[in-house]
């Protein structure tokens, strides 16, 4: 396995087919199919299944997250013995959550802007370890605890939600309380379909698997605003409420408190400690 090799493996999985991979690297789609086919001969695995777009097998995910740290690596050495490198600050993929990127974050990893260059990709955080499993990222705020094979694991903290709504909406939803009729009846925003929050919460305070009408916003910021809107109630994270936001808690014992991971490959680069260093330390000032 070369680095031209393991190069081409990356840029076909990360645009998804070999023509688009082979404008990345500057060179003809039969180049790139020549280098993945001595990459799968050398390593006696199929390592792409060539649909549109082409995915990593097992063993190209394998593969993929070797590649990545070789690229890495190398970076990093490029960036020592040149200052900074030729091709730029090296490349970091990573997953976040959209509530944890839409608060505390962003903030944590912008003064690293000049040394690195972030590849964010937003999952739910029941879903960002995936990414670190296939070799999509190299790091990932997760609420999985376990360590992907391969990582290491730090806890950040905790993002507690509650379930609130203008006040208006409340009135009008929920005037008898916050009743499992009620909340069969009244409409509910979230997030995508991978959210599982509020659904969480209907199932524990009805005893049911209710389905009350549903409002689909999957961007974070836009989310609250839907809330803010009165579209419905919402699980909202304490980071992005405050007194004067007009938005009322509507069931004192509903909240819900989930714990975040930091998991990152078990990789000694600069790089990637500069990142976990900024992220860690950004996650115990505001997740306690």
């Amino acid at each position: 396995m070369d680095l031209p090799q393991l190069r081409a493996l990356v840029a076909a999985v990360e645009t998804g087919t070999l023509d688009a991979a082979a404008g990345v690297l500057h060179v003809t789609p039969s180049a790139v199919s020549q280098r993945i086919r001595a990459l799968e001969a050398a390593t006696g695995q199929v390592l792409l299944v060539r649909s549109r777009p082409v995915v990593p097998t097992e063993a190209g995910a394998a593969v993929l997250r070797l590649a990545r740290q070789v690229d890495l690596l190398v970076a990093d050495t490029t960036a020592a013995l040149t200052g900074a490198g030729a091709a730029g600050p090296p490349a970091l993929p990573l997953a976040v959550n959209a509530d944890s990127l839409a608060t505390w974050f962003l903030p944590a990893v912008a003064p690293l802007a000049g040394d690195v260059q972030l590849d964010v990709r937003v999952a739910d955080q029941t879903m960002t370890s995936a990414l670190l499993r296939d070799g999509t990222v190299m790091a990932a705020v997760t609420a999985d605890p376990d360590p992907v094979p391969g990582c290491s694991v730090v806890r950040l903290g905790t993002m507690t939600y509650r379930p609130v709504a203008t006040g208006r909406f409340a009135a009008r939803w929920f005037a008898e309380g916050v009743t499992p009729t009620a909340l069969r009846r009244a409409p509910v925003v979230v997030f995508d379909r991978t959210d599982d929050l509020q659904a969480a919460y209907l199932r524990r305070r009805t005893h049911d698997r209710p389905a009350p009408p549903v409002h689909h916003v999957p961007a974070s910021a836009d989310y609250l605003v839907a809330v803010r809107l009165g579209m419905g109630w919402g699980m909202v994270p304490d980071l992005q409420t405050g007194p004067d936001d007009g938005l009322v808690e509507l069931d004192p014992a509903g909240a819900v408190e989930v714990e975040l991971w930091w998991q990152q490959w078990k990789l000694r680069s600069p790089s990637l400690d500069l990142l976990s260093g900024a992220v860690r330390a950004a996650a115990a000032a505001a997740l306690g």
